[in-house]
């Protein structure tokens, strides 16, 4: 139903993000085929896709022992990099609505038969929190919970330490920026499994990071739910 607000004030495509046809939806009715899903086959640990289905693991988790139990993504990186860059540094929070359903709808029932005691955002330091105005991943969590009725934990875990962007490091550096950068800020919350959120998932750092802060805090079960994922090498 086409409201007074999307007249006034049109809701962004988040793919050409122009003003969305036919107003009121969440989409460009001509633009949703551009986004690629991730399908079968895909990696038994990380869910990246694979070319061959005989593959159990990708390239990446067939040589690195990762401390999460095992993760889903939506979309292939390439076809969601620009909406995504506009979603984290272009103020759309408007996206969320539409990614958020997207990742319910299609990641929603393996996400759901894990049994999560909560989804969890992966947090942004509070300087960049500032700059930026809004965590993307929060923005997700909250869509993707209130769909799927799981609760979100915003304020449980908090990143301590304003890392590097991750895009500029390679793997090892990557682990080394992550050191000490999370901490749980309550210890009278008990998880038993959680399902972390984050926009990208590329070498799996800053997810085993999480975990490991985690798993030091009693959580036996960690998931994680991305929208997005590299290819790496298969």
């Amino acid at each position: 139903m086409i409201t007074l607000k999307d007249l006034l004030f049109p809701r962004r495509c988040p793919v050409c993000d122009r003003p969305v046809k036919p107003a009121g939806s969440l989409i460009c009715r001509e633009c949703a085929d551009r986004l690629r899903y991730v399908g079968e086959p895909a990696c038994m640990k990380c869910g990246k896709a694979l070319q061959d289905k005989r593959q159990e693991y990708c390239f990446d988790c067939s040589r690195k022992k990762h401390l999460y139990d095992r993760g889903v993504s939506l979309y292939h990186y390439g076809s969601v990099k620009d909406c995504i860059y506009r979603f984290k540094y272009g103020g759309r929070q408007e996206y969320a609505a539409f990614f958020g359903q997207e990742m319910a709808r299609r990641l929603g029932r393996q996400i759901v038969a894990w049994r999560p005691d909560a989804l969890v955002p992966v947090p942004l330091h509070p300087r960049r929190l500032r700059d930026r105005g809004y965590n993307q991943a929060l923005l997700l969590a909250r869509e993707t919970g209130r769909r799927l009725q799981i609760p979100v934990l915003e304020d449980w875990l908090l990143r301590v330490k304003n890392t590097r962007p991750q895009k500029l490091l390679d793997g090892r550096e990557r682990q080394n920026n992550l050191k000490k950068a999370f901490k749980i800020s309550r210890n009278d919350v008990k998880l038993n499994t959680i399902v972390i959120i984050d926009d990208i998932y590329t070498t799996g750092s800053t997810v085993d990071e999480i975990a490991a802060v985690c798993r030091r805090h009693g959580v036996t079960k960690i998931y994680f739910a991305a929208l997005s994922i590299g290819n790496g090498r298969t």
